[in-house]
């Protein structure tokens, strides 16, 4: 198989890992993939939302914290968590664009 899906840590969901072009995949290949890709991206909005949650206890924890060292650490936390959720959206639009794109060929 000249493709797979690999756990991405910092995201918590599969990606899409693939040896050769879209274009070079037979149609049943795009279909199966096509569909395990749906089934993750499913998976999305709910990683969001724990990421959102997590945001917020750290938002609050900041709101009363003294210490510089640890409100500049929590603010560096949320700032990360931020960019996966951001990233998080990028791969959930992705569907679209290769559903597309395997529509236009």
């Amino acid at each position: 198989m000249s493709w797979n899906f690999i756990i991405d840590d910092r995201l918590g969901i599969p990606l899409p890992h693939f040896e050769k072009e879209w274009e070079e995949y037979t149609e049943e290949e795009r279909s199966i993939i096509l569909l395990h890709w749906e089934e993750i991206r499913g998976t999305i909005p709910d990683h969001v939302k724990r990421l959102e949650r997590i945001i917020i206890a750290k938002q609050n924890q900041l709101n009363i914290e003294d210490n510089f060292k640890y409100s500049c650490q929590l603010n560096s936390e949320i700032a990360d968590l931020a960019g996966t959720i951001n990233e998080l959206h990028l791969w959930f639009r992705v569907n679209q664009d290769v559903t597309a794109s395997a529509a236009h060929h």
